[in-house]
């Protein structure tokens, strides 16, 4: 794509959250409270990070003019923050590093820079902070690839609270995805008070599925009868979908069941609920019914599905 056929409002978008974020985290004022500009306080941070580097590494990690960053560096060496010795592969070259003076003057700013954004996250709900750093790690991950950090994640039991969230992710999501109104949430916390009040640990299980310390999917094993187990309320947030935790939640389910010498493990599902269903196959379960419905405010069809937990012979 060219930058002709980029959409105008794209562009606007972008810059606007620029203007946004440059000023509130003070860009425009002396940065940090110091007499450093902006790209200076970076030149340290690199400098710190990198340590010793030549100044060609780090004109080009900070795409920056060479004669300018010449003149910076030549004022850091003035006052004693930086040292240049010789590279050990080369002569020619120099390596630059920060001087015990120079981290006295970083350090500070360092401490600064961290307070001033948790200054700023603290000003939103949980649910914004989440939401805000799933986009900025999607963003960087899209404009920076080969920076983007490596992501955790962990499925672990449910703690109190957490049921709160597996309603609340239903409601909004299937809202804004399918377009479902207020009843599937209103069934939603049906099963969960159900579960919650009937809950048998010996035969039953649930997973939360955190991704960088976040909650961001859920699914539950319970109990049908002697011989089934039925697998209810699999969900996993936008910001963790592609990384394989739909399918991790799945499979232990399926482990479970298995290892608690159920027959059959069954669900209840919807027809278009496509990554679901996709899910579903890939690991076995068969669809046995199929019948269309009216609910939630749309046209849909549910429909069973089976995996069957015997081994063969």
């Amino acid at each position: 794509m060219t930058r002709d056929e980029i959409d105008p409002a794209d562009v606007k978008l972008l810059r606007a959250f620029n203007r946004t974020y440059t000023q509130r985290i003070s860009v425009l004022e002396p940065y940090l409270g110091s007499a450093l500009s902006l790209t200076e306080v970076r030149i340290l941070y690199e400098l710190a990070h990198q340590g010793p580097c030549a100044a060609a590494d780090l004109a080009r990690d900070l795409t920056l003019d060479a004669g300018y960053l010449s003149r910076v560096l030549r004022q850091f060496t003035q006052q004693g923050w930086i040292t240049a010795a010789p590279h050990p592969d080369d002569a020619r070259r120099k390596q630059l590093a920060l001087t015990p003076a120079g981290w006295a003057v970083f350090e500070p700013l360092q401490q600064r820079s961290r307070e001033q954004v948790a200054d700023l996250l603290a000003t939103l709900a949980p649910d914004q902070r989440a939401q805000l750093v799933a986009a900025l790690r999607t963003a960087h991950g899209l404009l920076a690839p080969a920076q983007a950090p490596t992501r955790t994640a962990v499925l672990r039991e449910p703690r109190p609270g957490d049921m709160g969230w597996v309603i609340e992710q239903h409601g909004a999501l299937y809202a804004s995805e399918f377009g479902w109104n207020s009843e599937f949430e209103a069934l939603v916390a049906e099963i969960v008070a159900g579960m919650l009040r009937t809950h048998d640990p010996a035969w039953e299980r649930g997973w939360i599925a955190e991704l960088d310390g976040q909650r961001v999917g859920s699914v539950f094993v319970v109990r049908k009868s002697a011989t089934e187990a039925q697998l209810r309320l699999l969900i996993l947030a936008p910001a963790a979908r592609g990384l394989g935790l739909g399918g991790r939640l799945t499979d232990e389910c399926v482990a479970f069941a298995r290892a608690k010498g159920y027959a059959k493990l069954v669900l209840w599902t919807n027809a278009n609920l496509a990554a679901a269903r996709a899910i579903y196959a890939q690991r076995g379960f068969q669809r046995v019914a199929s019948k269309p419905y009216h609910g939630y405010g749309q046209d849909l069809v549910g429909e069973t599905w089976e995996l069957g937990l015997q081994a063969a012979g």
